[in-house]
C-alpha cells in the first residue's frame, strides 16, 4: 500500500494544511467537499506538494516534521 504526506493550499486564505493518507484523491475531494471539519471553512484547496512511500509510520513522521518549525522552513523553500 502507498501512503502519502501532502500539503494543500487554501485558495481562500493562502494558508497551508498538512496531512497524510493512503488515498490522496479521495482525501482531496473530502477537503474540498467540506467533509473535513478542520478545513471546512477554508475551501477550496489545491494540492501543492506530496510525498509517497510504503511505510505508514514514516508518512506520519514526515507529517509531524512538516508541522514543525524546520519542516515549515523546508516547505517554504520548496514551494
Amino acid at each position: 500500500m502507498i501512503y502519502y504526506t501532502y500539503v494543500l493550499r487554501s485558495e481562500k486564505d493562502d494558508k497551508y494544511y498538512i496531512g497524510s493518507t493512503c488515498d490522496l484523491k479521495r482525501r482531496l475531494k473530502s477537503h474540498n467537499n467540506g467533509r473535513v471539519v478542520a478545513t471546512r471553512n477554508r475551501r477550496p484547496f489545491k494540492l501543492v506538494y506530496f510525498e509517497a512511500g510504503t511505510d505508514k509510520n514514516k508518512s506520519l513522521l514526515r507529517e509531524k516534521y512538516f508541522k514543525s518549525g524546520f519542516g515549515r522552513k523546508f516547505l517554504k523553500n520548496r514551494l
